[in-house]
């Protein structure tokens, strides 16, 4: 399953199940969980948060100086330019945001897929290859770092400021760019801390194995 393809569906409900024996569920829980983990914290889904980002970034510095401009000039020529600058950094920054909340609600669909398949018959063997500790560790690492440094631009910096130097808007463009490194850092360390302990939850086998002499129906790639 491609990360950009459809989304499968659940589990069938036991009633309706129909896999020959344990392997053949086995092998297509293994074969759609692999394609879940790729949706969820595979590197094009870092790369595109990433951009969200870096987008939406391009877009509030656009507001951000137009304000600046009005703050600082008060003539026709820096109005209009101001003006022009605002147009285009919500023409980049809006659907920067829409993207970006679009792709927390598919997250939470995978979340939810991942969860209903792991629990469906434990397999430790086959869930051993979807730690992925290496792109785990990347998604932790990047995201604490972009985080960090929005949170300085948030906090540290406006409280530095220096009155009558350091401009309203200019702080305003500082603390916007500082709250956007924050929330996506903040969304890639959660989902690498959430990979972390679904990992090790459905590696336990915690769920119950259902019998196959009461499932009735089949599963579906």
């Amino acid at each position: 399953m491609s990360p950009r393809s459809v989304l499968p569906p659940p589990p069938p409900p036991v009633e309706i199940r129909a896999w020959p024996d344990r392997d053949a569920l086995l092998a297509d829980r293994s074969f759609l969980l692999g394609g879940l983990v790729k949706a969820h914290i595979g590197p094009g889904r870092l790369g595109l948060l990433w951009l969200w980002g870096v987008v939406a970034a391009v877009g509030w510095s656009f507001i951000g100086t137009a304000f600046i401009t009005f703050e600082e000039s008060f003539d026709a020529v820096s109005a209009i330019a101001g003006v022009v600058m605002l147009a285009m950094g919500a023409a980049a920054l809006i659907p920067a945001v829409v993207l970006l909340v679009v792709g927390l609600r598919r997250d939470a669909a995978v979340r939810r897929l991942l969860t209903q398949w792991g629990e469906l018959d434990p397999d430790p063997a086959r869930d051993a290859g979807l730690r992925l500790p290496g792109l785990s560790l990347v998604w932790l690492l990047t995201s604490f770092v972009l985080g960090a440094l929005g949170l300085y631009a948030c906090v540290v910096v406006p409280a530095g400021a220096v009155r009558g130097h350091d401009t309203y808007g200019l702080m305003a463009l500082i603390m916007g760019l500082g709250f956007l490194a924050w929330t996506v850092g903040l969304v890639g360390v959660f989902k690498a801390f959430w990979h972390r302990r679904w990992i090790l939850r459905t590696l336990t086998g915690t769920a119950a194995p259902v019998p196959l002499a009461q499932q009735g129906g089949g599963a579906h790639r």
